[in-house]
């Protein structure tokens, strides 16, 4: 006789809150796109089961879909945020990866801020120089 374990149910309030948390997303920011007080929010994060309306509009907020949330596992979900944001797949190839590259010569930049920082160097030495040439004329002056 094979004994088969029930699925554990999951605490969908504390998978709200531990998906928030690892998404970053603060309470009042989720009271705010709810619709509901922040206090709300820390009365929905305990309760065992959530109305499927308003799981759907959690999830949609936290932009996950409703099951990460229904069947929440912690270790899944953070290997699934870790492995799926953009440029997380180097082979892959929508237009938002190709973004993450540079459209300019990191070298190129440094060599023109080069020259403009000569350029600003050669104005400093010749004001100095004309500072300097009005001083001694206006201590020749006063010498006389």
């Amino acid at each position: 006789m094979t004994i088969t374990s029930m699925p554990e149910k999951v605490h969908q309030g504390r998978a709200v809150k531990r998906l928030r948390e690892i998404l970053h997303v603060k309470q009042d920011v989720l009271a705010d796109a709810l619709n509901i007080s922040q206090q709300s929010v820390s009365l929905l994060e305990t309760k065992e089961t959530i109305e499927p309306e308003q799981l759907e509009l959690i999830a949609k907020t936290l932009n996950v879909p409703v099951d990460a949330i229904k069947n929440f596992n912690e270790e899944a979900q953070i290997y699934n945020i870790q492995h799926n944001y953009e440029g997380a797949n180097p082979h892959a190839t929508s237009v938002a990866v190709s973004n993450h590259y540079c459209v300019f010569n990191p070298l190129d930049k440094w060599l023109e801020t080069l020259e403009e920082n000569k350029k600003l160097t050669a104005a400093l030495l010749k004001e100095k120089d004309e500072k300097i040439a009005l001083l001694e004329k206006l201590l020749g002056e006063k010498k006389k």
